[in-house]
């Protein structure tokens, strides 16, 4: 099970997305579950930024690098942004 897991996260990070918070929540071991409550909104909204079908206010990303522990870099996928707005 855990190689599959590993697959589904490398298309993920392949499949041109703006930010990473699937793979970083998978790499430090959290769940969507987690993210939500310490963010304190709903879990549905966690997975929409999860399957980059919304994306968190600046202020949210700035919160979960400081809950994960990485950087923002680490989070969003700069040159993706940069593809969107060609």
């Amino acid at each position: 099970m855990k190689v599959f897991h590993y697959f589904c996260m490398l298309d993920i990070y392949r499949m041109g997305e703006i930010n990473r918070i699937k793979l970083v929540l998978f790499e430090k071991k959290r769940t969507n579950k987690w993210l939500a409550e310490q963010m304190g909104v709903n879990p549905t909204t966690v997975s929409k930024w999860c399957t980059n079908s919304s994306q968190p206010p600046l202020e949210s990303l700035m919160k979960i690098t400081r809950l994960l522990d990485v950087e923002l870099n680490d989070l969003v996928r700069f040159e993706e942004l940069d593809k969107n707005e060609e």
